[in-house]
């Protein structure tokens, strides 16, 4: 009798990858088209407080005239702060990134309906928050420090806010994940990987905040606490608020990385040390808020020592940034006839606006970046804390890296998104040199301010009785650069609103969006694949250099009244 042998197992079918198609396209589209449309409408409330505030800064309060419903300077710094610092960036992030990982991945969204859901609830949580700025009741400034108390439906539209982005960022995931099953061992296209852990990223940040306003301040607003301890609100605060410069930052590294090269002809000069930068600031982002509170008492020298340590540590993928990103525009210069030590610069695609905005944001965050490093030593930050240098060095930030890198992006994105050319050329060139010059005197002055007067942070300069003469051109100088920023981003509207509504401008050519290519045979290794290494470690990190100090701010806490409104 014969003994038959069995079969073989059969290997498991691999899903098949699902395509592109036009429907889909189209989806993600409008969603990006949404998620940015609302973040720049923000930004333009948000920027013409800022010109008031800086007029006011030079001794001119315009307040009544040209914005009669503001009834304080101090809403008006609240209303500024949050429409510049949350909502414009994390409107155009999630709208950016949703475009992106869908382009960068070839594979539509696994369940659409969550990024929509997630849109609509930034929306509402927007309009909630709103109600509150926009009446007066809430104008306890960006960071919303106790014993001062707004009313709950800022805490509640903000938390709606932040709930929001964690959905967009769910909704990446899955596609992610759908994707990788599709593709096992395939190596994550680097404009999905960066934007995928700049998503984790900001999940493990906003715990902080989240924390704060669910158990310390919408409890009060409520009434069902009669306080809440400061200093405990404070760190849960900074936990999230520096790794917040880092979720405005990123997206610009995505496309100085990924995008910016192939608008000049360039390549990307290292896809390793592209990924090992963006998995650097997963590790280091976090764990280093109590910079920002070297003044407060109650935190141990030690963790202040600490955490300046990984401060300084985090600007590192930093300076991997400025040689990488300016070795891969150098590749594209040089393709386009560059020679010698420096001509090639002159060769870079400066024509084009959207290059030119970025490599100009590129330049002020150089300068923002050695500003930062000033904040984090601990003898000089004490020189400068709560002077007008602060605001000088995230104008920078925010302000350029971020603000003018997104401007350029959108001088490409925009005109794909609604299928008509760009409005126009010239004019968008004007605003980022615009921008450049006005940010250059805007920081300039108030560096200088803070350094050299202490001129204070978060004060109506315009009604100060201590105002000094030795200010005058320093403030005369920051009103020149405010002019400038508001001529520049007057323009800006006006290009999107032209380049949306005024008919007849169709597109000769599909616009596609940028992807630099590494150089080959410079393929990233599979180790910076891996994603289970770098987040286990920045959960560790975050765990050793925030979990001993956080534990006692709880056990010792002493709840603080909360103030009685006084605006």
């Amino acid at each position: 009798m014969s003994v038959q042998t069995m079969p073989a197992a059969m290997p498991a079918a691999q899903p098949v990858p699902v395509a592109l198609t036009a429907a889909d396209h189209k989806r993600v589209n409008r969603l990006t088209g949404w998620n940015i449309g609302v973040g720049i409408a923000a930004l333009s409330i948000g920027l013409w407080l800022g010109v008031l505030q800086g007029l006011d800064h030079a001794g001119l309060n315009l307040y009544n005239p040209l914005a009669p419903g503001i009834k304080t300077y101090y809403q008006g710094l609240t209303i500024h702060g949050v429409l510049n610092a949350l909502v414009w960036t994390t409107f155009f992030i999630v709208g950016f990134f949703t475009f992106v990982v869908v382009n960068s991945l070839k594979r539509p969204l696994r369940y659409p309906w969550v990024n929509t859901l997630a849109f609509l609830l930034m929306l509402v949580g927007l309009l909630i928050a709103a109600y509150p700025l926009f009446a007066n009741l809430a104008s306890v400034l960006y960071t919303f420090y106790p014993p001062m108390l707004a009313d709950w439906t800022f805490y509640f539209g903000l938390t709606l806010l932040v709930v929001g982005s964690w959905v967009a960022g769910y909704g990446m995931y899955f596609t992610y994940g759908a994707w990788r099953r599709e593709h096992p061992g395939e190596r994550t296209p680097f404009l999905a990987l960066a934007s995928l852990i700049t998503m984790v990223m900001w999940q493990l940040a906003t715990l902080g905040v989240a924390a704060e306003i669910l158990f310390l301040l919408l409890p009060g607003a409520l009434g069902w606490t009669d306080g809440a301890d400061p200093l405990l609100s404070r760190s849960l605060f900074w936990y999230f608020g520096h790794p917040l410069v880092y979720f405005w930052l990123l997206p610009a590294y995505v496309s100085w990385y990924g995008m910016l090269p192939a608008q000049t002809n360039g390549r990307m000069f290292s896809d390793s040390l592209a990924r090992l930068v963006f998995w650097l600031f997963l590790v280091l982002s976090v764990p280093l808020g109590f910079h920002h509170q070297f003044a407060d008492p109650g935190i141990p020298r030690i963790w202040k020592y600490i955490h300046s340590s990984i401060t300084f540590s985090v600007a590192f993928p930093s300076l991997i940034t400025a040689f990488t990103v300016i070795a891969s525009l150098e590749i594209g210069a040089r393709a386009r006839g560059g020679k010698g030590y420096f001509g090639w610069i002159r060769r870079l695609n400066w024509g084009d606006p959207s290059y030119a905005a970025q490599n100009l944001a590129m330049i002020l965050f150089a300068f923002g970046g050695i500003s930062g490093i000033t904040n984090a030593s601990y003898n000089m930050n004490m020189v400068v804390h709560n002077t007008s240098w602060i605001p000088g060095h995230f104008h920078l930030t925010v302000g350029s890296a971020t603000t003018l890198t997104f401007f350029g992006i959108c001088y490409w994105l925009v005109p794909k998104l609604t299928g008509n050319r760009l409005f126009t050329r010239g004019l968008a060139l004007a605003q980022a040199w615009t921008w450049f010059f006005g940010m250059m005197l805007f920081g300039n002055a108030y560096h200088l301010l803070g350094l050299r007067f202490s001129v204070p942070r978060r004060t109506m300069l315009s009604e100060a009785p201590y105002r000094a003469a030795e200010w005058t051109p320093f403030l005369f100088e920051s009103a020149v650069g405010v002019t400038l920023l508001f001529i520049s981003a007057t323009i800006f509207f006006a290009i999107i609103l032209g380049t949306v509504l005024i008919p007849g401008r169709k597109l000769k050519e599909a616009i596609h969006m940028p992807v630099a290519e590494p150089l080959p045979g410079h393929e990233a290794p599979l180790w910076l694949d891996r994603w289970w290494p770098w987040l286990n470690g920045a959960i560790a990190l975050i765990i050793i250099s925030y979990g001993p100090m956080i534990y006692q701010l709880i056990r010792d806490a002493q709840a603080v009244p909360f103030a009685p409104r006084v605006w």
